[in-house]
């Protein structure tokens, strides 16, 4: 950019401002020398200078600014590359022109220490040849989680013979989805069943072998590896075996945005509290640990209203739909913890994933029913306090401790490895 900035806001260029001073030096030599020359040279100069202008402000001329997002939703943390599109149309050529992108809080350009991206466009031809349109192609880093809108442009042309310059903002602002970072979380080894979490079927068999299991008819739904092909040979319809159940194990990640367990910046704003941002990234990343593990995940908040749609076990096109529509979420009025605990009332669940912030001894007390309803309760919350993390883990849950900007594998690492610490410390003592 220009290196006095108070000169930068004039509409004259260091050039056209010299032009004028040079006139005015030489209409006043001109006068008191009684030199016409200089004169004539004056009034060229300042002639030239009030053209420049004209053609610059008064002659039709139009600008526009597209830009593409690669990729079009970014994770928190990620670099993302911006092709701008800048297409000018004007009645005479222009000389190179300067651009600024703006970039929104949240996003920062990559190679500009910070600073807004910016650069210089060749110059342009005139609209006789029609538009000239550029590409620029940048960089920035998506630091933050939320809808982030980047632009207008900032555009500088100056005319063919650089005397003046008009400054403009082209084109409108683009939103970018930055969505919570999804980490790989370590596999669940100890969960029941030789498949872990995958599909099984559980087969009860009336008669010795194959050939006495009682077939019925298809019916839409029903799994392919149901179908008895001897019998569907036989009466020359699709039969399946009606005893064999096929169960598709289920879990329930559970992001507790109670306003009461975080910071007031966590519900002003998509990324504003670094505490909340760890927890959604550690809710979308259990999720797609589950869901690789062949889990059908549900996703609910601390009163049970559903988040996103379940995701079945291996879609992880539906894991990038959930983090989509974690991209603006922000903590809500306060939830009571104890409608969690009753949704698991008398029900037998699967793995367990409670994400939350601060619990205070009430809370662990609130939550204290939810690990005996599940093979895997979890307990992920933000809290250095040791007597509330020992408290959550007497109740039967397997805790890790997060931290804004923490690191989520290490907790989830330290939540599964927590039982087993326990045993060994309760067999030691």
């Amino acid at each position: 950019m220009p290196r006095w900035p108070l000169l930068s806001r004039l509409p004259l260029t260091l050039r056209g401002l010299g032009a004028l001073v040079l006139a005015a030096v030489c209409g006043m030599l001109a006068q008191r020398f009684g030199i016409a020359e200089l004169a004539y040279v004056g009034a060229l100069l300042a002639a030239a200078v009030v053209v420049s202008a004209a053609t610059l402000y008064l002659l039709p001329s139009s600008a526009r600014a597209t830009r593409a997002f690669s990729p079009d939703v970014a994770a928190a943390g990620s670099e993302v590359r911006v092709r701008l599109t800048v297409e000018i149309r004007s009645s005479l050529p222009t000389s190179e022109a300067r651009w600024r992108d703006a970039v929104p809080d949240g996003v920062v350009a990559a190679s500009t220490a910070g600073a807004a991206p910016d650069g210089v466009l060749p110059p342009t031809g005139s609209a006789i040849a029609g538009p000239s349109q550029v590409e620029v192609d940048y960089a920035v880093r998506a630091e933050r989680r939320g809808l982030r809108r980047v632009g207008p442009l900032a555009l500088v042309t100056t005319d063919p013979f650089g005397f003046t310059r008009r400054r403009r903002t082209v084109g409108d602002t683009s939103p970018l989805v930055i969505v919570p970072e999804i980490v790989d979380l370590g596999e669940l080894h100890d969960l029941p069943g030789d498949a872990g979490g995958s599909t099984r079927s559980v087969t009860d068999r009336m008669g010795q072998g194959a050939d006495n299991l009682i077939p019925r008819t298809y019916a839409p739904g029903d799994s392919m590896r149901r179908i008895h092909w001897r019998a569907s040979a036989h009466r020359d319809e699709l039969m399946v075996r009606q005893e064999e159940q096929e169960t598709t194990p289920e879990a329930v990640v559970v992001l507790d945005r109670g306003a009461a367990r975080w910071s007031p910046a966590a519900g002003r704003a998509a990324g504003a509290d670094p505490t909340f941002e760890t927890a959604v990234s550690a809710c979308v990343s259990a999720t797609a640990r589950l869901v690789r593990e062949g889990y059908l995940v549900t996703v609910i908040d601390a009163d049970g209203a559903v988040l996103c749609d379940p995701i079945e076990g291996g879609d992880t096109a539906g894991v990038e739909r959930l983090a989509v529509a974690l991209a603006t979420i922000t903590a809500r009025r306060d939830l009571p913890l104890e409608a969690l605990a009753r949704l698991f009332t008398g029900i037998a669940a699967g793995p367990v994933i409670v994400v939350t912030g601060g619990l205070a001894a009430a809370d662990v007390v609130a939550l204290a029913p939810v690990p005996h309803h599940s093979t895997m309760p979890i307990l992920l919350l933000v809290s250095e306090a040791q007597e509330v993390l020992a408290a959550a883990a007497d109740t039967g849950w397997r805790v890790g401790a997060l931290t804004a900007g923490g690191d989520v594998a290490a907790a989830w690492s330290d939540a599964l490895a927590s039982r087993e610490t326990r045993s060994v410390h309760r067999a030691a003592s």
